[in-house]
């Protein structure tokens, strides 16, 4: 087991937060969590509290505010940042407060980060940045022009890490996700991700809805998958690796039709009625790429990434999480 640690998550509230909250917890390290539960829930980490008592704190606050940020980083010796504001389309919606918070807050907590002198800065950067490239696999050095957005936010991120790394010496790693799904994703709301949507849809024997023709693919990387890769990037000793960006994913296409099948099948296993239920279809929408697969080669070499589920086996870890909990 390695040595105890003091890890701050931000937006630990939320589904990749959560989990990786609990598993931080599990692994016998001190975990605060900073949160004000904009797009995550209190009902992610009441259970922790009963479970892990001291080894684990809550502060709520939001990282638009400075104090809050340096309140939440104080004494501690890692930050993994998770805390966004998700969604392509509530960034067309209202890109005002995406990039409050993407962009302000993001820097709010690389100048605390720095100031508290933390020994790495870990964090959340997205897929969307790859933009109009339309070279498949996405190798992290060739990137085309965002498409939305968040998509500008989370590549300002990245630009704004690197010059915090060059400028004040401060070590990172960002982790661009390629559509995360799992235990505790929130099918409920406008911007819910596609997956918990759909599996809420069928479940009801309702009809889910496929953006285009459900030609268009995704890398979906199941939850499991980015645990590993945060621990890895949290834990690196190899000097080449760090002050990187990172696909974080399984590296294996899915189109959305394709997606429907296999919820079907896994769904239909519990619920016979399911599976012959057919999906309708609407547009495509706005600010969406087409094609999204991940190279995973550089974490491979670099941090020693060997992702566990492939998108199958990580759907039926989920499915049996959404029919037991919805």
């Amino acid at each position: 087991m390695m040595n105890t640690m003091k890890i701050l998550v931000t937006g630990g509230a939320g589904f990749i937060g959560s989990n990786l909250t609990e598993y931080l917890l599990e692994q016998g390290h001190e975990v605060r969590v900073l949160d004000n539960f904009a797009t995550g829930h209190i009902e992610n980490l009441l259970p922790l509290f009963d479970r892990f008592g001291s080894q684990f704190e809550l502060q709520v606050g939001d990282i638009r505010n400075l104090d809050d940020c340096r309140k939440a980083v104080d004494g501690m010796d890692y930050v993994l940042h998770e805390a966004a504001l998700g969604s392509v389309p509530r960034s067309v919606a209202d890109p005002i407060t995406t990039n409050e918070v993407n962009i302000g807050g993001f820097l709010n907590m690389l100048v605390a980060a720095r100031d508290a002198q933390v020994k790495r800065f870990v964090f959340a950067a997205s897929s969307s940045t790859y933009g109009d490239s339309a070279q498949l696999p996405k190798v992290e050095e060739v990137i085309g022009k965002p498409l939305s957005p968040y998509a500008i936010t989370k590549y300002v991120d990245e630009l704004y890490a690197d010059v915090f790394a060059r400028t004040y010496g401060i070590e990172y790693i960002g982790l661009r996700y390629f559509n995360v799904f799992g235990r505790r994703q929130d099918p409920n709301g406008a911007y819910a991700a596609v997956i918990p949507l759909f599996v809420k849809k069928l479940m009801r024997h309702e009809a889910p809805n496929i953006n285009g023709d459900g030609e268009y693919s995704r890398d979906f990387t199941y939850i499991d998958n980015v645990i590993q890769m945060n621990m890895r990037a949290l834990t690196t000793t190899n000097s080449e690796a760090v002050n990187q960006i990172y696909n974080t994913a399984y590296g294996e296409r899915t189109t959305l039709n394709q997606l429907v099948d296999y919820l079907r099948e896994f769904l239909g296993e519990l619920d016979e009625k399911i599976r012959d239920i057919e999906p309708t279809h609407g547009p495509n929408r706005v600010g969406d790429i087409p094609h999204s697969l991940a190279s995973i080669d550089k974490a491979r070499r670099l941090l020693g990434y060997d992702p566990q589920f492939s998108m199958r086996e990580g759907l039926r870890e989920a499915v049996k999480w959404y029919w037991e909990n919805l």
